[in-house]
C-alpha cells in the first residue's frame, strides 16, 4: 500500500507534542467548565452526572477530537483551505466546503462576544485589587454588576484591552506567538486552579461540597441530567469550532493524535472536577446555593469570598485565572480567522491580525451595546432572551452552528475520508481501536449531536 505523501506545516509547527498538549489543553479548558460544569453537577446528582459526563466524554468526545486533530494534520491549513484541499484529493463533493467556512465563521462570531466577556474579567481583577468588591454581599454585588455593564464606555475599554492582548499574541505566530504564551500561561492556569480548589477546600464548606458534588445521587440524575451531560461533555471541549483543526494542523508527524487527544480530553475533564472544588465550598461558606454563568461569578463569588481569611487576594486571583482560562480560548479562536485571511488574501500575518481584530472588535461593540442602548428581547423555542444582538449571536452559535460543525466534521473524517488515508494518518496499533474509532464516529458521534441538537432548549 503506498503511503500519503506527507503535507508540511504552512504556518508554522508546536515544536513538541507537549506543546500542543498544552495549547489544546488550554483552548478546552474554557469558562463553561468553571462556570457551569459545577452547577450542573450539583443538579443533577453530584457523582452520578460527573461520571456520567465523563463517559460521554471519553466514548463520543475523544472520537471527535482525534477526526478534527486528524483532518487538521492532513491538511496543514485553515480550516476552509484543509476541508477544500481534501475534498480535491480524495474527489468528494466540493460541498463539503461549507464545514470549514462554518468552522471559521463561528470562531469569529464566537471571539467578538467572548471578547467582551472576558474584559468583564479584566476589569474585575482590576475592581477586586483596588478593594471596589470589598464588603459586598450577593444583592450589593449584583447591583455593582449591573451598572457597570450599563456603562457601554467602560466596557469598550476592556473589551478593547482584552481584545488587543489576544491579537498581540496570534500576530506573533505559531513559535513566538502561540506556544510562547501557552508553555508560560497554561501551566500557570493549571497552578492557579489547584491553589484555589486547596485553599477553598480548607477554609470552605467541604461537607456541602462532598454531599452534592460527590456523592452520587442516581434520583437527582434523571433523563435530563443525562441530556445535560450529553451537551457539557460537547461544549465543554469546545469541539464545535474548528479549533481543534487548526491546532492539528500545527501537529508534528510523529505525534500519536489518539495519544495526544486522549491526555487533552483527560486534562479537561479533571479541570472541571478541579473547578467544582474551587467555587462550591467558596459559595456554601458563605450560605448562599450554586448558580451558573455569569450570575456564579459577578454576583455569588464576587462577594463570596470576601470574609474568609485572605479572601480578597483569593479572589483577585480567582478573576486572575478567569481571564487566562478566556485569553487562551481566544487566541485559538483568533487564530482561525486570521490563517484563512492570510491564504485567502496573501496577507501577512500582522495585517491579517489587526485586521481580524479589528473586525471581532467591532462586533464585540455591538454586543455591548446590547446590555444597554440596543438592548431588545425575543422568544426562541419558549426561552425568552432580552439582551439583543449578543443573545441573537450566542443563540445562533452555540444552539445552531456548533452542532452543525461537531456533526459535518465527524461524517467528514469517519466517511468522506478514506479508509486508507484516516488508518495511516492515525497509525492506531491496534486495528479494533481503529474500528472503534470510526464506527462511533460514523454511528454514534453524529447520533449524539442529533439529540443534542433536538435538545438545545436545555442550553439556552
Amino acid at each position: 500500500m503506498a503511503r500519503i505523501k506527507a503535507v508540511k506545516p504552512v504556518h508554522g509547527q508546536w515544536s513538541s507534542s507537549g506543546v500542543f498538549v498544552l495549547a489544546a489543553s488550554g483552548f478546552a479548558i474554557g469558562l463553561r467548565n468553571i462556570w457551569q460544569f459545577p452547577y450542573d453537577a450539583v443538579q443533577y446528582g453530584g457523582g452520578a452526572f460527573i461520571g456520567t459526563y465523563a463517559v460521554f466524554v471519553f466514548l463520543l468526545g475523544l472520537p471527535l477530537m482525534i477526526g478534527q486533530l486528524m483532518a487538521g494534520r492532513l491538511g496543514r491549513l485553515s480550516p476552509v483551505n484543509t476541508v477544500r484541499d481534501l475534498v480535491r484529493r480524495g474527489r468528494h463533493s466540493h460541498g463539503w466546503v461549507w464545514l470549514g467556512a462554518l468552522s471559521v465563521a463561528v470562531g469569529f462570531l464566537v471571539l467578538s462576544y467572548y471578547s467582551v466577556i472576558a474584559g468583564w474579567l479584566l476589569a474585575y481583577v482590576a475592581r477586586s485589587a483596588a478593594g471596589i468588591l470589598n464588603d459586598l454581599n450577593a444583592d450589593s454585588a449584583a447591583n455593582v454588576f449591573s451598572a457597570f455593564v450599563n456603562h457601554p464606555e467602560k466596557q469598550l475599554f476592556w473589551h478593547s484591552l482584552f481584545m488587543a492582548m489576544t491579537m498581540v499574541v496570534v500576530g506573533n505566530g505559531v513559535r513566538q506567538g502561540l506556544e510562547r504564551a501557552v508553555k508560560i500561561v497554561v501551566p500557570l492556569l493549571l497552578v492557579l486552579l489547584v491553589a484555589l480548589a486547596v485553599y477553598s477546600s480548607i477554609v470552605g464548606d467541604m461537607v456541602h461540597c462532598v454531599d452534592y458534588f460527590f456523592l452520587p445521587d442516581f434520583l437527582k440524575l434523571s433523563g435530563k441530567g443525562v441530556l445535560t451531560a450529553l451537551g457539557d461533555a460537547f461544549f465543554s471541549l469546545g469541539l464545535g469550532t474548528g479549533a481543534m483543526m487548526i491546532y492539528g494542523a500545527y501537529l508534528p508527524e510523529t505525534t500519536s493524535i489518539a495519544r495526544v487527544a486522549s491526555l487533552v480530553v483527560l486534562i479537561d475533564t479533571a479541570a472541571a472536577v478541579v473547578a467544582g472544588l474551587a467555587v462550591l465550598p467558596v459559595i456554601y461558606a458563605a450560605g448562599g446555593t450554586p448558580s451558573s454563568g455569569p450570575a456564579l461569578v459577578f454576583q455569588g463569588l464576587a462577594a463570596a469570598f470576601d470574609p474568609l481569611p485572605f479572601g480578597r487576594v483569593m479572589r483577585v486571583l480567582f478573576f486572575v485565572l478567569l481571564v487566562l482560562v478566556s485569553w487562551m480560548s481566544s487566541i485559538a479562536l483568533g487564530e482561525l480567522f486570521v490563517t484563512w485571511l492570510m491564504e485567502s488574501r496573501a496577507l501577512t500575518r500582522f495585517k491579517a491580525s489587526v485586521y481580524s481584530g479589528v473586525g471581532a472588535w467591532l462586533l464585540g461593540i455591538i454586543m455591548i451595546l446590547s446590555f444597554n442602548r440596543w438592548k431588545f428581547s425575543f422568544s426562541i423555542l419558549g426561552v425568552i432572551k432580552t439582551l439583543g444582538m449578543f443573545d441573537v449571536t450566542e443563540v445562533l452559535t452555540s444552539s445552531f452552528m456548533m452542532p452543525v460543525v461537531g456533526m459535518l466534521s465527524a461524517l467528514f473524517s469517519a466517511w468522506a475520508l478514506s479508509k486508507v488515508m484516516t488508518r495511516e494518518a492515525l497509525s492506531m496499533r491496534s486495528p479494533c481501536t481503529y474500528d472503534a474509532w470510526l464506527w462511533l464516529s460514523r454511528l454514534a458521534v453524529p447520533l449524539w449531536l442529533v439529540i443534542v441538537f433536538a435538545n438545545m432548549r436545555l442550553f439556552l
